[in-house]
């Protein structure tokens, strides 16, 4: 009779089970849960080593939910951003590596500023906002987040970094369409930064985001701008001058959105970037 299978074993088996179902990092997804089942790090997984009956069991059930395409975000129940972990899911967005270099645009323009004032549109588990707080104990950091899905996400994870010992942030529920919004901060705003809804309605997406992920948190009209457009605004009444925003936006909007930044006649330096598979993720601009 055979014995337990090894890891190697049942990673190479997850593997193909999860590239069939259509999962496109079937490989990371595989060792991901795997060093969940085994609360080890996924880069010190034993290959060599047998998976016990309970876990196989265990991991069995998640590379179901995993082929059936739910993120493996919801699955392990975090996600990664600024170096820190954040809870996540069903209802909230999971935050991504394509979020990274416009969180390090922002901490650079904050280099030179003590006691900065930052604020975060659409936080969703407020990832960005708390990524910020670790990186900068000094800055006062609010963030604003609408879905009361989202918004539980969010408190959640504020509480837990609080704990953790990051200096706390200010969590607002709150409009960001709203014209009125922030009034009390307009002129006195260091760093804005946002990763709003940017998809066009009707657009058909994976299934983790279109049958998974809250659709408010994704859709934002006919041309995918409707709440980019709110940001843009919110950005020219509240930062200080010289004071910086970027926004996160699908890789065809960049001329958009620098056109909408520069229709306002309240911005200068504004300049599209890539994320990390060099296509154009978000657009920058300095307040005049």
């Amino acid at each position: 009779m055979s014995g337990p299978r090894t890891l190697g074993e049942v990673l190479d088996d997850a593997e193909k089970t999860l590239a069939d179902a259509g999962a496109w990092a079937s490989r990371q997804d595989a060792e991901t849960l795997v060093a969940h089942v085994l609360g080890r790090p996924a880069q010190e997984l034993p290959v060599d080593e047998p998976l016990g009956a309970a876990a196989a069991g265990r991991l069995q059930e998640l590379l179901a939910d995993r082929a059936r395409r739910v993120p493996v975000e919801y699955l392990t129940g975090r996600a990664r951003l600024g170096g820190i972990d954040i809870q996540v899911g069903p209802g909230v967005f999971v935050p991504r590596k394509h979020t990274e270099p416009l969180l390090a645009w922002g901490l650079k323009v904050l280099e030179n500023v003590e006691n900065p004032v930052v604020v975060d549109l659409c936080t969703g588990s407020a990832a960005i906002a708390l990524a910020v707080a670790h990186a900068r104990p000094d800055a006062t950091v609010h963030a604003v987040e609408l879905a009361p899905d989202a918004l539980s996400w969010a408190r959640r994870n504020v509480a837990a970094r609080a704990a953790a010992g990051d200096t706390p942030i200010s969590l607002h529920e709150g409009d960001v369409t709203a014209p009125d919004l922030f009034s009390g901060l307009r002129g006195g705003v260091d760093l804005l930064l946002a990763n709003p809804p940017f998809v066009v309605e009707g657009r058909v997406l994976p299934p983790e985001w279109e049958e998974h992920q809250p659709h408010p948190a994704l859709f934002s009209g006919h041309d995918g701008l409707v709440v980019i457009r709110a940001v843009t605004s919110a950005a020219a009444r509240l930062l200080r001058p010289g004071g910086g925003v970027a926004i996160e936006h699908d890789d065809e909007q960049a001329e958009a959105v620098m056109s909408l930044l520069g229709g306002l006649q309240a911005f200068e330096d504004i300049a599209d970037h890539t994320d990390h598979n060099d296509l154009p993720r978000y657009t920058t601009a300095r307040r005049i």
